[in-house]
């Protein structure tokens, strides 16, 4: 039964289905553009850290307990800005665009999610960080699990948003769902195809996975096109990360048998127009101390959506005793 709630969370995300499901009104009185991608302010600095084959460009500011933000694909580091601008007041706050994404380097293999998050590891040593919460996006939910599962005695807290775990609980199914298509779109013809199209196939994912497009502006679409266009970027995006999912699976059951569930406090956030009310649920085969919390008119980009109604989920919960 919970299989089928999550499968019809998946097809939710068309906007034809969900203009249908409100008035008129509603949706006029929304905004026509809601957030947009913001410098860093001057108190975040930067650089290129080593890790296996490569650099990652990682942004640190802030001072006290240390939080790790970890983005997805159609994303960078940047989507984090609004949350790390609260956070860095009474947390140290470390932000890396993944492997091969955003101003990282673009090896070409590592990709398996238990190997970046060795990565992380390291970068954090480096950083002299102990421990540190999680908050995480589609891949980086990938990366925050594998990182939370090998490192549990480094890792306090963990939301997860809005994407479900490579091999665990029905992933499988959802695999099979049209809508995650891309999962397997990548190669050498593939990207020939996209090569100069970049936003084309972003405005794909930024349109069918939310529930307002424009909430996501143009200025946030052209931000992230200029850096997926990139050279190596969508190789590395879809031949990579992408294609790495198989043995991500594997990686996740073994991991799973070997180790248990996660006994981490843990909050997973959907929207209402995505995984919403069944999230939870869905990372609850991974952990066993989950509780939720649904963004409303929010599709998957919850963080270009509705940026304001996650920092006020997500920073009680990091918070919290």
């Amino acid at each position: 039964m919970f299989s089928h709630s999550v499968i019809a969370a998946w097809t939710r995300r068309l906007p034809r289905a969900f203009a249908a499901g409100v008035t008129a009104a509603t949706f006029l009185a929304m905004p026509s553009a809601h957030a947009e991608v913001k410098p860093w302010p001057a108190d975040f600095r930067s650089e290129q850290m080593s890790v296996s084959d490569g650099t990652q460009y990682v942004r640190i500011g802030g001072k006290g307990p240390a939080i790790v933000l970890l983005h997805g694909f159609g994303d960078t580091g940047d989507m984090w800005q609004p949350l790390a601008d609260v956070l860095k007041k009474d947390h140290t706050v470390i932000i890396p665009d993944l492997r091969g994404m955003g101003l990282s380097s673009h090896p070409e293999g590592g990709y398996e999610k238990v190997a970046q998050a060795r990565d992380l590891a390291a970068i954090l040593d480096r950083l002299g960080i102990k421990d540190a919460a999680l908050v995480t996006h589609d891949i980086g939910n990938m990366v925050g699990y594998a990182f939370a599962v090998q490192y549990p005695s480094r890792t306090t807290k963990w939301v997860a948003m809005d994407a479900p775990l490579p091999g665990l609980g029905h992933w499988d199914e959802l695999f099979k769902n049209p809508k995650v298509w891309h999962f397997n779109f990548r190669g050498p013809d593939v990207e020939r195809l996209v090569a100069g199209r970049e936003r084309i196939l972003l405005d794909r994912f930024y349109n069918d996975l939310s529930a307002v497009p424009a909430r996501i502006d143009e200025q946030t679409r052209d931000h992230y096109a200029a850096l997926y266009a990139r050279p190596g970027a969508i190789h590395n995006a879809l031949g990579g990360q992408f294609a790495a999912f198989a043995q991500d699976a594997v990686d996740n059951q073994k991991l799973l048998a070997e180790k248990g569930k996660l006994a981490i406090p843990v909050l997973a956030v959907g929207g209402d127009h995505s995984f919403g009310d069944a999230f939870p649920g869905e990372i609850g085969f991974a952990a066993r101390n989950v509780r939720g919390a649904v963004i409303v008119n929010s599709g998957h980009w919850i963080m270009e959506e509705q940026p304001e109604q996650a920092i006020a989920v997500i920073v009680p919960f990091l918070q919290s005793k």
